[in-house]
């Protein structure tokens, strides 16, 4: 349930209207912007609307269809604005979801050793990329796949993001695991866990910003839903990527669901993202879908990039190189601009 307030409201009343919701048994979060929203938390199956338009102060109240509450438009009308990378001397900070630039993440699939992650973090930020990206822990169909270097990896990736001033995002795959993360600006959860309900909550309380995938086989309700797990737990600094979705094909890795971007930018308040690499897996695609992620309005994009993807130790078929990466950027500038945005 959500309760609009009219404008010019003292803080005062608001503060002492929020009091009397409460003793309703209910949470309520306020949400200010051009409109001055309260959104009930919490069984709100007794409570009437209609009987919180007898206060002066109230323009509509109405109840909230959707399971997800703190994820929904309707509790948060302002989009959320998500800052990665702060406060640290010599990181360049990046803003997600602002609606004046698109976001690129980018980076190998798997950090390898000490040269690889370094050249394709040189290579990615001269491009014009914002985030360095790269796994340490994989999460592999086959057991005999390489699996990724471990607390190795994110130590090189902290070298990376040192030398260039890069703010960085993994992929975390066990709650045991956590502490690892403490200097990693966006944690992300990969597809196989955006279930994993008991890693979601403590990302919760980590209150550090996470990047969510849809999983292979995941609704758009089924996401919301997750992220409506961190947000539950306190971090409201979540932000949706779309990787593609299973179906009957094969011609592709997955199938993009492009749809999905206009429909969550209405549905929620949250950044929404493409990773074209996971989506189709064939490098000569992946410009082809990043472009069409632009001009659908994407927050951001996902791309993963590799100096010799040929000698990848894990999925070289959809990494691109530097150059087919600065191209690409040069690409995405030109339709980015369409809509008063940068890259």
């Amino acid at each position: 349930m959500i309760i609009i307030l009219k404008k010019g409201v003292p803080r005062a009343q608001i503060n002492d209207f929020v009091k009397d919701v409460k003793k309703l048994g209910v949470g309520v979060q306020l949400n200010e912007g051009t409109q001055t929203v309260l959104g009930l938390l919490g069984d709100t199956s007794k409570i009437n609307p209609r009987d919180f338009l007898v206060n002066d102060i109230v323009e509509g109240a109405e109840r909230v269809s959707a399971p997800y509450k703190l994820a929904s438009r309707s509790f948060h009308p302002e989009d959320t604005v998500i800052t990665v990378g702060e406060g640290q001397e010599g990181v360049t900070p990046c803003v997600i979801g602002d609606g004046t630039t698109v976001v690129m993440i980018a980076g190998p699939c798997s950090v390898e050793n000490e040269e690889q992650i370094l050249s394709a973090a040189r290579a990615v930020k001269k491009a014009g990329a914002r985030i360095l990206r790269g796994g340490a822990f994989k999460p592999r169909t086959s057991p005999y796949s390489f699996q990724g270097l471990g607390k190795e990896g994110i130590d090189l990736l902290l070298k990376a993001k040192k030398e260039t001033g890069l703010p960085i995002c993994s992929e975390i795959m066990d709650l045991a695991k956590i502490d690892l993360y403490a200097d990693i600006d966006l944690i992300q959860v990969g597809a196989r866990n955006f279930q994993n309900f008991d890693l979601l909550k403590e990302l919760g309380h980590a209150k550090k910003p996470v990047l969510l995938k849809r999983g292979l086989s995941g609704t758009i309700n089924e996401f919301l839903m997750s992220a409506e797990y961190i947000m539950a737990s306190g971090n409201e600094n979540v932000i949706l990527c779309e990787r593609g979705i299973r179906t009957f094909d094969t011609y592709t890795r997955n199938c993009l669901d492009l749809s999905a971007v206009p429909f969550l930018h209405k549905e929620t308040h949250l950044p929404v993202l493409i990773d074209p690499s996971h989506a189709c897996g064939i490098r000569w695609m992946v410009p082809e879908l990043a472009k069409a992620a632009v001009a659908i309005g994407a927050d951001g994009l996902e791309v993963e990039v590799h100096c010799n993807p040929e000698k990848a130790l894990s999925d070289g078929s959809q990494q691109l190189t530097p150059p087919q990466f600065e191209e690409l950027m040069t690409t995405l500038s030109k339709i980015a601009a369409v809509d008063d945005r940068t890259m």
